[in-house]
Order: C-alpha cells, then structure tokens, then sequence
C-alpha cells in the first residue's frame, strides 16, 4: 500500500492507493482532504489520518509527499505555510516504508504521463515531438513550475522554484505594473501578479486605488464587483466572477492583463526547456478561468515572441482540470519506491 501526500498553502490532501500491477496508475482506495493550518505541522495530519483509518490500513511500503517549497533530502520549509516538513518525524508512523519528499509540482508532473484525456483541456493542439521536453506551470496559492525532461521516450520531472524569478514587463502598461510595486519596496517577481494573491495585486492596480490596511477590500478598492466585506483569501474568485459577469470593467482588465501573463510565462517556460512535447497549466486557477484562457490572450501571449514564434505554435498547451493530480503524482513516485524496495 502507498501512502501520498499533497501540501498546499490552503489544503492538505492525503490518500491510501494501490499499485499497479502493469505499473500504470495507482488506484486509489481512501483518501481525505484537511485545511493545512488548521494543524501545528504534517505530522499531525498523517496521524490524524491514520488514526481515523487505523483498522483499515494494511502495510505501508512507500510514503511519497509532494510539499509546496524548496525540498531538502526528507525536509522542507515550505513556502507559504509557516512549517517545516519532516518526513524523519512521520517515519515512526508508517513503519519501514520507504520515504520521498518532492517539491509539489514535481509531484504532479508524475501525474502527467498517466492522465486521461478526460483529465485534460487543450489550449493549442501544436505537434507533440515523442522525444522532446515537457514542463509544468501552476499558479494557485503560489506559482510553481517544473521541468519534464524527456528520457529515452519517458518524462523523467526535475523540481524547479521558478516562480520566484524576475518578473520581466513586455510592454508600456506592465513597466508601469511593475513600477507601481517596486515603489513599494516590492520585489517583483513573476508570482506577485501570477497566483491568487497576484490576481489581488492586478485587481488593485486595475482600479488605481491607494490601499489602506484597516478598510475592507470592497472600501479599500472602490469596486462594485466585489460585494462588501469579502474576506481577502475569497478576493480572486470574486474578482473572478465580476469579471466573467460583466460587473465591473476593472475586474475584467485585471483578469485579462492575468491571462497575458500567464501566456506569457508559460512561453518564457517552454523555450527555457524547449518543451517540444507539451506545455501543461495545473494548479487550482487554471481551471476555473479556462474560459479566459480560451479567449486568445493567453496564446497571443504565449507565442509573441520573436524571432521564436513560429516554434512556439507547434508547442501543444493543455490544461490540467483534476485538482488532486498533485496527489495522483506522488503516489505514482510512490509507486516506483515499493518497487525498489521489493525488488
């Protein structure tokens, strides 16, 4: 039995899956969600969770954790949690199973190869190379990215903190983005404006308002799209729905000047790893605004960039719409260490 694990700034998932016998996808058996900081540490919610699935847990031979931070051997802090994660400290709870720490979107770049297509949304149909690269990019709480390198024909993942890079404008309206942040004392970096918390950023920027701490979002911004007194972690999805419903143009630029950016990076990601086999977008927010990125912005974005367009359009794009594919990768890493151990 696999024990996989998915650490989010917002969620923690955990699941029980069943090898493969042909080595193909985990199946999973039980599995529950858990608010992250509603917990003191990992551990916590590995107990939890064994506790609840106590009688039911057969032998555990593999414990594979995807966390969102940068991983060192079976520790890590992550990035937007206040925690430490030590695989050292569950080890006594899951007895001699082999143990894995990955950075999260290495995590999910596992999954990747073992997707459905039902599991999959295609932005540009391109002209997948059977022997190119691959890469990973996920805006959600944070921005992750990973790399796919292309082994003998198989994505072998490599973790990447890319997110945390240089934010580079690429025209007028994002020097002036860019600006207004650095005035602040911000360093600008490209998650500032590409994660939840940066579609806020935009959202302030859009409506060219001076922020004040003590004042609710709706007083601080002046926006009618976003209903008085909604809390600040609600605030994308709010300024989400006014954009798609037409109540407030601001929202609509700040959504749209999103879907720019994202294109854009996720351009700047595939020539960085010429990713001639495929673009993929995870992450929770890709989803939920695919209409938006169907609109042509993200793929306007996405190919301007001469003189290295014309390769750019061959790129296939496509966007992962299971949310748990974090946790599928893990466990299919998880997977291949039961194997070495029995092997």
């Amino acid at each position: 039995m696999i024990l996989a694990g998915d650490v989010g700034g917002t969620k923690t998932l955990i699941g029980l899956f069943d090898p493969d016998p042909a080595d193909g996808r985990p199946h999973v058996v039980r599995q529950h969600e858990y608010a992250t900081l509603e917990f003191p540490s990992f551990d916590a919610i590995v107990d939890a969770f064994l506790t609840r699935e106590r009688a039911r847990v057969p032998a555990i031979t593999a414990l594979c954790v995807g966390v969102a931070g940068p991983v060192q051997g079976l520790v890590a802090r992550l990035t937007n949690v206040p925690w430490v994660v030590d695989l050292g400290r569950v080890a006594p709870l899951v007895g001699r199973a082999r143990l894995k720490l990955l950075n999260d979107l290495e995590a999910m770049a596992h999954a990747v190869a073992y997707l459905e297509a039902d599991e999959l949304a295609v932005l540009q149909e391109g002209i997948a190379q059977p022997r190119g690269n691959g890469a990973l990019i996920a805006a959600g709480t944070g921005l992750g990215q990973a790399l796919l390198h292309n082994v003998n024909g198989r994505f072998v993942p490599s973790p990447s903190e890319g997110g945390h890079a240089d934010f580079a404008p690429r025209n007028r309206l994002e020097l002036e983005l860019a600006g207004r942040f650095m005035a602040e004392g911000v360093r600008v970096e490209v998650e500032t404006f590409l994660s939840g918390p940066g579609l806020v950023n935009l959202y302030r920027f859009t409506h060219e308002n001076e922020r004040t701490p003590d004042a609710s979002l709706h007083h601080r911004l002046g926006c009618t799209g976003v209903p008085e007194g909604t809390d600040p972690d609600a605030a994308p999805a709010a300024i989400t729905a006014a954009a798609f419903e037409g109540r407030c143009d601001q929202c609509v630029d700040a959504l749209d000047l999103f879907v720019e950016i994202y294109g854009s990076e996720a351009g700047n990601l595939a020539l960085r790893a010429l990713a001639t086999a495929g673009i993929y977008l995870g992450g929770g927010i890709a989803p939920k605004i695919l209409p938006a990125l169907e609109g042509g912005r993200f793929l306007d974005a996405f190919r301007d960039k001469p003189p290295m367009s014309d390769l750019l359009a061959t790129v296939p794009v496509q966007v992962i719409l299971n949310d748990e594919a974090a946790l599928v990768g893990a466990a299919v890493h998880g997977q291949s260490l039961g194997r070495q151990a029995h092997g």
